[in-house]
Order: structure tokens, then sequence, then C-alpha cells
């Protein structure tokens, strides 16, 4: 399905339109019904150690990361290689690799791991029983919202970094900031950024933002054995709100001041990243704690509700309030009213739903205290 949606038939522009919108849906659904069975296994039934799901948690998404800065470095310059100047042709490709590579490592997957957390036999309940548990469950509610609120700023900060380099940095400024770094790159055959200043400093702008964000991953597992995922997560939640959003909104035309507070976001956010997926296994485990019935599978689902509605909220936002300061894409220079939305987009506006989340962190109870005693517990029902 990857292969026909990133396929150009030879049909008219409407019947391309069509055949797009419904190839990218089928394989959007697809998607979701593989990563989510993938995101229980993961994090919810291969092992009951909260201990190793943090260590399980921090390789797949360094490996997430990786996979994130070789799309936005390498990909393009490979997709022109393989397609010999011709993009549509490189980019299928490119997708034929990439399926034939994924069903691989999809069936290596499969054949390789074993479910061991898995409800008893005799464990009877409805949809109508696991949706009354779930609303029941305070970390599930708080965790569903927080998931959701995180997603919201990723969609609305990510989107309205294009408008930001595009409107607002100088790009006399970033030019000979980044003009050394791509002259080096260039003398060594590397430069995949290309020669214009604003595309090539937004590129290197997420690249260094991945690059950090790797290397927070992976302190992430030690932390989180220390001190809990809870508390982990949200003192790196308060840093990465306070010290990015503020620096960045301060000092939004020092060059230097933008790239070493993008270098701090992926880093205090890479330590929360593997931490959020961990803490929802830790909610299915509170959950058979509490109620004596396991439900991982309804549990990563709606949290999967929750990141696709946090997502499509965030786009929505990002989409009224560049349309609320006035944002025209036909005009050469936007006015002042709009440069400074799209100032507060990258810095006041995604802010609002991390203080959110941070507020009702607070109330989230499991604690390392509690990651403990649940853990113990449930290991003697198992054995016994």
């Amino acid at each position: 399905m990857a292969l026909l949606a990133f396929s150009t038939p030879n049909f008219e522009y409407k019947g391309k339109v069509v055949y797009a919108v419904v190839t990218y849906t089928l394989l959007l659904l697809l998607y979701a019904a593989n990563n989510l069975p993938y995101s229980a296994l993961s994090g919810g039934v291969i092992t009951g150690d909260m201990g190793e799901r943090n260590s399980i948690s921090a390789y797949r998404f360094v490996a997430v990361m990786f996979a994130q800065f070789f799309v936005q470095v390498f990909m393009l310059p490979i997709i022109e290689s393989a397609g010999g100047g011709d993009k549509a042709v490189g980019i299928e490709i490119v997708m034929t690799w990439l399926a034939i590579i994924g069903t691989i490592m999809l069936l290596i997957t499969f054949f390789t791991t074993r479910e061991r957390i898995v409800p008893k036999p005799e464990q009877k309940s409805s949809v109508k029983e696991d949706l009354s548990d779930l609303f029941k469950n305070k970390p599930w509610v708080i965790t569903l919202t927080v998931t959701t609120l995180v997603f919201v700023t990723l969609a609305m900060k990510g989107g309205s970094y294009v408008y930001y380099f595009k409107n607002y940095v100088d790009a006399d400024r970033l030019t000979s900031f980044i003009g050394p770094l791509l002259d080096f790159l260039s003398s060594i055959g590397v430069n995949f950024f290309g020669e214009d200043p604003v595309s090539a400093g937004f590129g290197l702008f997420n690249a260094g933002g991945i690059i950090f964000m790797i290397v927070g991953i992976g302190l992430s597992k030690k932390l989180a054995d220390k001190y809990g995922k809870r508390d982990v997560f949200m003192t790196f939640f308060i840093y990465f709100n306070f010290v990015y959003h503020l620096l960045l909104f301060l000092l939004f035309n020092i060059c230097r001041l933008m790239f070493a507070s993008q270098i701090l976001h992926g880093f205090f956010y890479g330590i929360t990243i593997p931490l959020l997926w961990a803490m929802i296994a830790d909610v299915a485990d509170y959950s058979e704690w509490k109620t004596n019935r396991r439900a991982t599978a309804i549990i990563f689902s709606a949290m999967m509700v929750g990141l696709k509605g946090g997502l499509s909220i965030g786009s929505a936002l990002l989409a009224y309030i560049l349309a609320s300061y006035g944002y025209d894409a036909d005009l050469t220079q936007q006015t002042a009213i709009t440069i400074t939305g799209t100032k507060m987009l990258v810095s006041i506006y995604p802010a609002i739903p991390f203080l959110l989340g941070v507020g009702l962190l607070f109330f989230y109870e499991i604690n390392k205290k509690m990651e403990v005693q649940i853990e113990a517990e449930l290991k003697e029902r198992r054995q016994s």
C-alpha cells in the first residue's frame, strides 16, 4: 500500500487527486492497524519489568530519531539520484526499497517476539466493562489528556517553523552563521542541505534538534530507573518548556541562540519521549492491579486516539492562528502583525498546552514508589 500511495498513475488531474486521497487514506488505516499492536507489544506485553520497558522504549525511539534524521537529511538526494532527476520515479523506487525492508523487519519482529503478559484465560470482560474501567482509571485519564496536549503542541510548533524561517529569520544573518558549516560540508562532499540559506538553515535547525533528541533518549532510562518516570518526565517537561520557548521568544533573530535553543529543545524533549510510552504501559499495569483484569489493547488504542486528536487539533489551531494574524501566502513580505503571530506560534502559543500538561502531571499518582509496589504485587499474582 505504501508503494501504491507514492506511485503516480497516468491519470487526469482529478483522477490523480482521487487516487492519492484513497491510497493515502488506506495507507494510514493500515499503518494504524499495524502500529497499535506494535506499540502495545513494545510497551505492555513482552515484559512486566518496568525497568526493561524503559529500556525497550528508549531503544525504540533512538531508532525512530535515526530514521527521522535520515529522512530529513538524506532522503531527497537519494530520491533524485534513484530517479535520475525525476522525483516521481525516484519516490517509487525508494518506496519499493523501504517497503521491502519494512516487510522484512515486521516479519522478524513477528517471529522473534513473545507475549509474556497476557490476560488470564478465565478473564471475561466486555467492551462496556473495559471502557468503564478506563474512565475510572485516573492515571489513564491524565495520561490521555497529556498525550493529546503534547501532540497539540508538536503540531503547532512543527508546522509553524516553516513560516518562521520563511517570513522572519534574517537571511543575511542566517547565511553568515551557517555559511562556514555549509562550506565545510561541501568540501567533504556531504552537503545535503542545499545552497539556499533559508532551506539549508531550516534543515540544519531540525537536524541539530534530532541529534540531541537521540542523546536525551539515551539518558532517559537511567534517569527513570533512579527517579521514576513521572518525576523525570515532569521535570524535563518544565525545563523544555521554559528554557526553549522563553529563549526563542526573547532572542528571535540571534542565530546562534536560536540554534542553541533548538539543541536544548532536542535534548530535554528527547528525555521525555520514551517515558510517555512507558507510562502508558504503567497505566495498563495500574488498571490490572486495581481491577484484576488486563486491558492493554484498549488502553493503547485510546492513547492513539489522543495522539491523532492532538495532531488534528494542533494543525487546526495553527491554521486558525495564522489566519487570525492575517497571513497571506501570496505576499512576498508579511505584515508586522503577521510576523508577530509567527513569533508567537513558535514560542508562546505552543507553551500553553505544555503548561497544562505539567499541571496535570502533579495529579498523576504512579510515582517511583508505586511503580515498585505495582510491579511486585502483579508479579506475585501471576506466579500464584
